[in-house]
């Protein structure tokens, strides 16, 4: 599994409910993409950075996600330049589910 880290610079500062505003707006998007399992939206606590935390099946499938249209999408949203990082994810711990993930041995 990969997780991947998007974060972008906020011109202004926005409040939690401005924030939370504008990431329902855009939920809708990341429902049924093929490969993602789950997205937390993320506000810093100043309101100067927001972003996304994203579970993924694999890299392949996130990358899929971040192209240039994707990054546009971004930029007039936000009116700032996002940075996408990647990092395996080999477990899982899922309370909520009561489960832990597993990437299958190799």
């Amino acid at each position: 599994m990969i997780i991947v880290f998007t974060a972008f610079t906020l011109p202004k500062p926005i409040t939690r409910e401005e924030a939370r505003s504008i990431f329902l707006s855009t939920a809708p998007t990341y429902r049924g993409v093929q490969g993602l399992y789950r997205k937390h939206y993320v506000l810093s606590q100043d309101g100067l950075t927001a972003g996304g935390v994203y579970l993924w099946n694999s890299r392949a499938e996130a990358e899929a996600m971040y192209t240039e249209s994707w990054r546009s999408f971004v930029r007039e949203k936000y009116g700032t330049d996002p940075t996408v990082s990647y990092f395996e994810s080999p477990v899982v711990v899922d309370n909520l589910a009561q489960q832990v993930l597993a990437d299958p041995a190799e």
